[in-house]
């Protein structure tokens, strides 16, 4: 079996994150963190093969499978994983090493390094003859920054002469370990993988630019041979104390067949140095030994822009003219931006194909997401990056970007309008610093053309309400066209006031944000409660259905009687307490029975810094007053952030899920402790909060006693404690908070 290109074939290949990097003596697994192990994995495999991939990169990785001397452990799994690859039509890109330094006994200084891994991937090679496609060592030069000019990664290095020696190992290795595979299989070929990297800078640094540019392709140099004296960082190599014979070995033994170079490029690969660190934060300020300057990322600070995708690999054609692919394309970022990430992806690599570059494929990365990649992958903090499926449930569940890969590979339509138009990194709103003037500054972004906007809306109702707010700000915030309606603008409890919106505005989506939510006042006004909350909801529902709609509404964890002591999932039974609880439990059923392709939401518990009247706003308020405030001790709650939770509905509306969702910070406190613990964050004493029994504080409508969600669809928000933080950090900085 073969990868096989037509003139006009571009290929979507996948890839799992599978780094195993070191720090100090722990050792941080992905496919660990991603669950892809045993019988998972396999069904994972299945689940891949439906996209349409026609490649797969897939780890085979020293530090699970063999020893710092490269013997090989028992491989029972590795053999059904790979045959089943085969199977199921995809070619497997067999990754050896992966942001590794190896098992335990070696690393990438060692003197046993090279020969341990190479015999390793001979053993593989004997093994599974028929394999023909390998990455011994992913981004070799990466690898070599962050292990030793940056030391984030074992065995932490600062200087560049381990670097040098660290990025001269790893090319050995793969020298070395090719030459062994392709004695055992002449057809095997290296799909090479580095990071596509470019510095800009203000003028003053344009020698650092340079350098750095040029840097960027060593990797490559080396293993194509062509390093030599003549190279521009021939001296660099030697003024870091390497001996001239080892730089000459690569030029004997350089690579001369059945080479794919594969570039990965993220929206950090562009970087910009800027000498005016007076503009920046002292934490970012850096430098080398003659300036100090500061490195951001180029989308961030360039007001051309980024050269892009487009340009870069062009650079890299023409500078190997050797076969290209696109290893990775991810995007951490929400949905319509993953999207348009890949979008962008496909369509350069469409565009170059048709301009006579030979570029194989774009590989649809991170297929199970990633994990702890915000702090380079040195601790573990339970950040997860979603990817094409979502694992944080319990399926590996299918997001938008699933729907627009098989779009790309078997012509099914796209997954949502949201895809149409440019991302944010084409933008204004990309702008995080100021190095230019005020008035400077203020041209360039005028200058700039804002977000193309979608050709359909996301309808909001409830526009004067907290979520209504919130969902405008989050819609302005991604670029998503929007219209917000108040209730004198529509009656959504009356069918013809609810085909007229439609009619007006053509939504794609509509998001129920109205609604009667004065808890204790429903108590002796039900028929009002009823008709925001059941009538409306349903007429909402009966239009979505009959035009193709993507409908969301909200529910409540008060549809609950608390009389459990265990979080509440989806499925768990409803028995409400009070007459809100009853119409939102009777809405739920309604709505689902006209329109089964609507997502509701239940939530609880709100609080975010757009709303003075949620319970933790006003609490914080009193206390900075020197007030005392009453809390309940024995009502325990699931509080959710506001923007987490508007951000995780778009998501699940463009990725197409439907059903009763539970969407709550992951955390179970009482409300009394839940004040606590935010004012211990804002620095205001404890002893001013009142903690007292639920039944002192003589509230109308009756509530459970315990009403913490849980999910088994997927935890999508944070914790409490980071979404506490967070919200800390926005009061503070908006100074909506006097402390």
């Amino acid at each position: 079996m073969s990868i096989t290109f037509s003139p006009m074939d571009l290929q979507m290949w996948g890839g799992l994150e599978c780094t195993v990097n070191r720090v100090r003596n722990r050792y941080f697994d992905q496919l660990h963190l991603s669950g892809h192990r045993g019988a998972q994995s396999l069904q994972d495999l299945e689940l891949l093969a439906g996209m349409g991939l026609t490649a797969l990169r897939y780890p085979v990785l020293w530090e699970h499978h063999g020893t710092a001397g490269g013997s090989l452990r028992e491989l029972p799994l590795v053999e059904r994983q790979l045959e089943k690859i085969k199977s199921l039509g995809m070619e497997p890109i067999v990754g050896l090493l992966h942001h590794g330094s190896g098992p335990p006994g070696t690393d990438l200084l060692s003197a046993n390094f090279v020969e341990g891994f190479s015999t390793y991937a001979a053993r593989i090679a004997q093994k599974f003859p028929w394999i023909e496609y390998y990455t011994p060592i992913n981004e070799p030069l990466t690898t070599a920054r962050f292990s030793g000019l940056y030391g984030h990664w074992y065995p932490h290095k600062r200087s560049d002469r381990d670097f040098a020696l660290m990025l001269l190992q790893q090319c050995r290795a793969i020298l070395s370990a090719m030459r062994q595979i392709q004695r055992i299989n002449p057809r095997a070929k290296l799909v090479f993988t580095e990071n596509l990297e470019y510095v800009h800078s203000t003028p003053p640094l344009k020698y650092q630019t340079d350098f750095e540019n040029e840097r960027r392709w060593l990797s490559a140099d080396l293993i194509l041979g062509k390093v030599g004296r003549g190279h521009p960082l021939w001296d660099y190599f030697r003024d870091a104390k390497v001996n001239r014979g080892e730089l000459e070995w690569f030029q004997r033994n350089k690579l001369v067949r059945g080479v794919i170079l594969g570039w990965n490029y993220y929206v950090t690969s562009e970087r910009f140095l800027d000498h005016r660190i007076s503009l920046y934060p002292p934490r970012m300020h850096g430098g080398n030994n003659r300036h100090a300057y500061v490195d951001v990322e180029a989308v961030r600070i360039r007001r051309q822009g980024l050269l892009g995708l487009e340009c870069l690999l062009t650079q890299a054609w023409e500078r190997y003219g050797l076969p290209l692919a696109l290893t990775e394309c991810h995007l951490a970022c929400h949905r319509e931006s993953q999207l348009r990430w890949l979008w962008d992806a496909w369509q350069a690599g469409r565009r170059l194909r048709k301009q006579g570059v030979d570029l194989r494929a774009v590989t649809a990365w991170s297929m199970f997401g990633s994990h702890n990649w915000n702090h380079l992958c040195t601790r573990d903090d339970g950040h997860y990056e979603s990817g094409v499926f979502d694992i944080r449930g319990q399926t590996r569940r299918p997001t938008a970007l699933a729907h627009l890969v098989k779009h790309l590979t078997q012509k099914t339509p796209l997954p949502t309008t949201t895809l149409i138009g440019k991302g944010w990194w084409n933008g204004p709103e990309r702008f995080c610093y100021s190095p230019f003037n005020t008035a400077t500054e203020s041209k360039v972004r005028r200058s700039l053309p804002t977000t193309p906007q979608t050709t359909a809306k996301i309808l909001i109702l409830g526009a004067n309400g907290t979520l209504g707010r919130a969902f405008q700000w989050a819609c302005r915030e991604r670029g998503l066209d929007h219209v917000a309606c108040v209730r004198n603008q529509v009656d959504i409890t009356d069918s013809n006031s609810v085909a007229a919106m439609y009619e007006q505005w053509r939504p794609w989506a509509i998001i129920n944000a109205a609604g009667y939510v004065r808890v204790d006042q429903a108590e002796s006004d039900p028929r009002s409660c009823q008709l925001a909350n059941v009538t409306g909801p349903a007429q909402l529902a009966c239009l979505a259905r009959a035009r193709g709609v993507r409908l969301l509404t909200f529910s409540s964890d008060l549809v609950f009687d608390g009389r459990t002591a265990n979080p509440y999932l989806e499925n768990a039974a409803v028995r409400p307490l009070s007459t809100y609880g009853r119409t939102k439990a009777l809405a739920e059923d309604v709505v689902l029975a006209i329109d089964k392709n609507a997502l509701v939401v239940r939530t609880s518990a709100f609080f975010g810094p757009w709303d003075d009247a949620n319970f933790l706003t006003s609490a914080l308020r009193r206390l900075a007053a020197g007030e005392r405030i009453s809390a309940a001790r024995d009502w325990v709650v699931s509080p959710t952030y506001v923007p987490d939770l508007v951000h995780n509905c778009l998501d699940l509306l463009m990725d197409g899920e439907s059903g009763v969702w539970h969407l709550a910070n992951d955390g179970r406190v009482s409300w009394a402790e839940f004040a606590c613990q935010a004012a211990e964050i804002f620095g205001f004493s404890r002893v001013a909060i009142h903690a007292c029994p639920g039944r002192e504080l003589n509230l109308p409508a009756p509530r459970p006693a315990y009403s913490a969600l849980a999910s088994t669809r997927g935890y999508l928000l944070p914790t409490l404690a980071n979404s506490l933080e967070r919200y800390h950090a926005e009061l503070i900085s908006s100074n909506k908070l006097a402390v």
